[in-house]
């Protein structure tokens, strides 16, 4: 008998996946959410009953509350579950009996995992394997961002905050970089540090931790770990002492990079990846030692890895108007924008490249704030807007002007509100031009007003 599961905020990258899987494992599945996101609507039209907005009668008849880490205890859904003695859970406890009998491959670290999820999970799907997934964007090749699956592979990205991935048990986990994030609730790097300690002391006995030895906090996670008796291999780009090692690196005619990709058994096997940045190698690598570990045949995965497009919202190409090309990406962290940016300048060479920026609370921005300052090197243009606080509340002493006056770009504007960036946009752009907009919040919306509004704005120009 199917139980009936509702989600407070299921509108969310995280409980949207999972209310998906459960929705395809036959349970009855119900949500609510402030907004109707397009994530809403797609867990709708699988078969979920959506509510928009909140109230205390939509829990009623639920047999368990699962809630997004946003909810606060006083949320009301949360008291009303907890007066009907209703279990009300976060994703952290509920994740152990998602996955129960599954053999988990659990994709952490501070960037590229929603990515190197992606790529797993299409490969693997590509090869017939037919595994669930829940990914943290819509794979585009599969066009969910998560399934159920036929058989007991399961590849989940395992989120660090709010010490999600202490829900997984994994028989394969792989570790792409340890770099702090998330200062809200890490406030420090070794707090940081120390919730993957506790990640990868969970990886089954019969497993392994696979860590990326490019990154100075992953490797030394996989000495720490190794240290400790736990099976550890190692994958690098042109380093030394990996097990799975990239070389003869170059870009391609398709807008990505070929590389060798070397391992402990086997042959070389040559990969040719269609989505752009040098840090996709590194991920594409990752896949790579993932299926070797499972035995696969790596011609078919190299194949698999070319046709890869992407997931939502990672170098996210919405269009091209008024010859510009228009780009969307999630990059919220200086790592991450530094990457995006180098990956855009390696597809687009001859292209002057605008980055809209929106920086992500307030607490990342002041405890990054002089690496946010150094990002933006392979920009031609940068404009910054107001702090996207997501769950935090507004700081009246922050102030993003003064972030822009002590950036050393010569180029670099503060545009405030994205009505302004807008305006701002569309009286500097010219054809030729690459705008990509960098948000983890609501600055993609900048991307569709542009896209749509260019054609007139370069007619009125002649």
């Amino acid at each position: 008998m199917s139980r009936r599961i509702h989600f407070i905020g299921i509108g969310g990258t995280g409980l949207s996946a999972i209310a998906r899987v459960l929705l395809e494992q036959g349970e009855q599945v119900t949500g609510s959410d402030r907004e109707y996101s397009p994530l809403a609507q797609a867990v709708e039209a699988a078969g979920a009953r959506v509510y928009r907005g909140h109230s205390p009668d939509y829990v009623q008849g639920a047999d368990v509350v699962i809630r997004s880490s946003a909810i606060p205890d006083e949320h009301p859904e949360v008291e009303a579950a907890r007066k009907a003695g209703i279990p009300v859970l976060k994703r952290v406890d509920f994740l152990k009996q998602l996955l129960a009998g599954r053999d988990v491959i659990a994709i952490a670290g501070s960037h590229g995992k929603t990515t190197t999820t992606s790529m797993t999970a299409w490969v693997l799907s590509a090869l017939g394997q037919k595994p669930g997934f829940v990914a943290g964007s819509v794979v585009e090749n599969l066009g969910v961002n998560a399934a159920a699956g036929e058989s007991a592979l399961f590849v989940i990205e395992a989120d660090e905050y709010d010490y999600m991935f202490l829900g997984l048990y994994p028989y394969l986990a792989v570790v792409t970089n340890v770099e702090h994030d998330h200062p809200d609730l890490f406030p420090t790097f070794e707090a940081f540090y120390a919730a993957f300690e506790s990640f990868a002391r969970q990886v089954r006995p019969d497993g392994a931790l696979l860590v990326c030895a490019d990154d100075a906090g992953s490797q030394a996670l996989g000495a720490q770990m190794e240290g400790e008796g736990a099976r550890v291999l190692r994958y690098a780009v042109e380093g030394q002492g990996a097990e799975y090692r990239a070389v003869e690196i170059s870009p391609n005619v398709i807008g990505g990079f070929d590389f060798t990709a070397l391992r402990p058994q086997g042959a070389p096997q040559r990969v040719r990846l269609s989505v752009p940045g040098r840090h996709n190698v590194a991920n594409a690598l990752a896949v790579l030692a993932v299926c070797d570990r499972l035995g696969l045949d790596w011609t078919a995965v190299a194949e698999a890895l070319t046709a890869f497009r992407g997931s939502g919202r990672r170098f996210d190409v919405r269009g091209e108007a008024g010859g510009v090309v228009v780009v969307d990406d999630y990059a919220h962290h200086p790592t991450e924008i530094r990457a995006t940016l180098q990956a855009a300048r390696s597809r687009y060479p001859q292209r002057r490249i605008v980055a809209v920026w929106q920086p992500h609370t307030y607490t990342r921005t002041r405890a990054l704030y002089a690496d946010f300052l150094q990002a933006f090197a392979d920009a031609d243009v940068v404009a910054v807007t107001d702090v996207y606080r997501a769950r935090e509340p507004f700081d009246p002493d922050f102030s993003v002007a003064a972030l822009v006056e002590a950036m050393p770009h010569p180029a670099a504007h503060y545009t405030a509100s994205l009505e302004e960036t807008v305006d701002f946009l569309l009286g500097i752009l010219r054809p030729g031009d690459v705008l990509l907009v960098l948000s983890a919040g609501d600055a993609p919306q900048v991307s569709a007003v542009v896209l749509e509004a260019l054609p007139a704005v370069m007619e009125e120009r002649g």
